[in-house]
């Protein structure tokens, strides 16, 4: 009986080493970007994104091989484990983190790009019953807030952040901000955007034009009022 055990531990270890050598990208990328990760034993056994993550891999090899029906059943049982669905042909590049991932959707003709970051709730889709390309492009070192949508067969650039909830529709240059329904830009003079937490102090570029005509009508308010 404790041989039987002991024999348990050693082969439990060695998946997990084994895993997570084969994923280090996602899993440092988890501990970088979460501050309640504290080891890499709990990232692989809790975190559902990197357990996501680990079935779209094989999912994806499984596809690439063109086996039939198989890694699309594998992408939804996924989807049952974790909340998250990832179509096997979508192409994602190294340390993407899914963070939380409840109801994240990953469309079949998606691109990521390294060092992204998706909070729960994100649709990276289309917008038709169009052929071919009709998923969204993500570069490199982008924010995707929670429960933002990203849809059609568009471009987000490097280093952009997409706040939540926005409903992005069209290109998105490198290095911007992304607000609102639909979505507005704001540029961020060239600075690349850190992957933050932070949901809600994100800067909306209508504001100052309507704090510049609050100021206005205040302003035309105490004339009329002194000019009685």
């Amino acid at each position: 009986m404790l041989l039987n055990l002991l024999f348990v531990i050693i082969v439990f270890i060695l998946i997990v080493f084994i895993v997570s050598i084969i994923f280090k990208h996602e899993v440092s990328s988890a501990k970088e970007s979460d501050p309640a990760a504290t080891s890499v034993l709990e990232i692989l056994l809790t975190y559902s994104g990197v357990h996501a993550l680990i079935f779209f891999r094989i999912a994806h090899y499984l596809w690439q091989m063109r086996i039939p029906f198989f890694p699309r059943w594998l992408s939804q049982i996924s989807r049952w484990f974790t909340g998250i669905e990832i179509h096997p042909a979508a192409k994602i590049g190294k340390a993407l983190f899914i963070d939380h991932g409840m109801g994240v959707v990953i469309g079949e003709t998606t691109v990521i790009g390294d060092n992204v970051t998706i909070y729960q709730g994100v649709t990276l889709g289309g917008t038709g019953k169009e052929k071919g390309k009709r998923h969204p492009n993500i570069g490199n070192n982008v924010v995707i807030g929670a429960g933002a949508k990203v849809l059609g067969n568009i471009t987000i650039g490097d280093n952009s952040y997409i706040g939540a909830n926005a409903v992005v529709i069209k290109n998105v240059p490198q290095n911007s901000t992304i607000v609102g329904v639909p979505g507005r830009l704001t540029r961020q003079d060239g600075r690349k955007i850190e992957t933050t937490l932070d949901h809600i102090h994100v800067r909306d570029p209508l504001m100052p034009s309507i704090r510049k005509l609050q100021e206005r009508i205040e302003q035309l308010e105490r004339k009329i009022n002194n000019g009685h």
